[in-house]
């Protein structure tokens, strides 16, 4: 009776973390490629990886790694009907792709955020689409969703951003653009006291959309007075509210550039409160496009961003990411275009 032959053990990850001195968890960073690895950890792993003739089983490891079907959407302002139509792509794409959404909103509060974030990720998603609350921090966001999560930030940057979320994509708006060629409709138009109005200054986006409307004005030789950037939170209800200190002292402007269009949509109630009538004896300008903003009164000059076709972007690009996790991180920054209606008329003779 012949013997069996001597069967061979399988290397494994641990065999590798034994042999030089790193745990199970590291080796398995270096495998995926990760940059939360030094160089010279790294060095010392593939070195082992190649003494012990490891070989490494890719389409094992990616069906491990699809132990969920779901991805993570998490909005900080789901009211706001941008991010209701920027849900939808991106509940179209992933649903093409045979994921299912999970959708979790901040309102706003990083608070918030950091339990919807962690009670998310015990549900094991094969990623996360990211819109921060206004003020988020890098590693805060991290310490919420670990560093093996692939993380899509969408249209706002994070505060304290460094080393440690260098592996995290990105899909912004062009919001300075965006923001300039507003303005220099408005300043077209034959305005030159021109507002910004909405947003806070903590929140990134708002920041870029306010240099872009200083852009213009410099460039045009124009004029800004301290008590034309108005913040608000950026929703209608508050813009509605802080539509007075536009006109608190004078001289008062004569148009405001939006921060987005549910601020504009508010102004615009403000406006009728006060007696104006907006598209008359005042202008102003929004930011996204949504549905509503060609059917407001009067309909809304905006710039237009395709809420649906960025989720839809969004969606591909995180599942890219999942296909291939050790491509480099990316930033996209998505164009947008100036629509012009009838809420930006010339300055009237009021």
């Amino acid at each position: 009776m012949s013997a069996s032959p001597p069967t061979t053990r399988k290397v494994t990850l641990s065999d590798i973390a034994a042999g030089c001195g790193v745990s199970r968890a590291t080796v398995s960073l270096v495998l995926r490629g990760s940059p939360l690895v030094n160089a010279r950890t790294r060095e010392r792993v593939e070195a082992e990886l190649r003494r012990q003739n490891y070989v490494y089983n890719r389409s094992a490891a990616n069906l491990r790694r699809r132990t969920s079907s779901s991805i993570a959407l998490v909005l900080n302002d789901l009211a706001n009907p941008f991010f209701a139509e920027f849900a939808a792509g991106v509940d179209e794409a992933l649903g093409t792709a045979g994921y299912v959404t999970l959708l979790g909103n901040s309102g706003e509060s990083r608070t918030r955020q950091q339990a919807v974030l962690g009670s998310l990720v015990e549900h094991g998603p094969g990623g996360i689409i990211l819109s921060p609350a206004e003020g988020s921090t890098a590693p805060e966001v991290l310490a919420a969703v670990g560093a093996q999560v692939p993380l899509l930030l969408f249209n706002r940057e994070l505060e304290e951003a460094g080393a440690q979320d260098a592996h995290w994509d990105r899909l912004l708006l062009d919001n300075r653009t965006g923001a300039r060629l507003a303005t220099e409709h408005l300043l077209a138009q034959g305005h030159r006291r021109i507002a910004f109005f909405g947003g806070h200054g903590d929140s990134s986006s708002a920041q870029q959309r306010y240099a872009g409307y200083r852009d213009a004005l410099r460039a045009a030789g124009a004029k800004e007075a301290a008590h034309w950037r108005v913040e608000t939170a950026p929703t209608r209800l508050d813009a509605a509210r802080q539509t007075e200190r536009l006109f608190a002292r004078a001289p008062a402007p004569t148009a405001a550039v939006c921060y987005n269009d549910a601020v504009a949509l508010g102004l615009l109630l403000g406006l009728h409160q006060r007696g104006l009538r907006p598209g008359r004896d005042f202008a102003v300008t929004g930011f996204d496009d949504i549905a509503e903003s060609a059917f407001s009164t009067p309909p809304l000059t905006t710039l237009a961003t395709a809420p649906r076709e960025r989720g839809r972007q969004a969606a591909e690009l995180l599942l890219a990411r999942l296909h291939d996790p050790q491509a480099p991180a990316q930033t996209v920054v998505a164009p947008v275009r100036l629509v012009v209606r009838e809420s930006s008329p010339p300055p009237s003779d009021r």
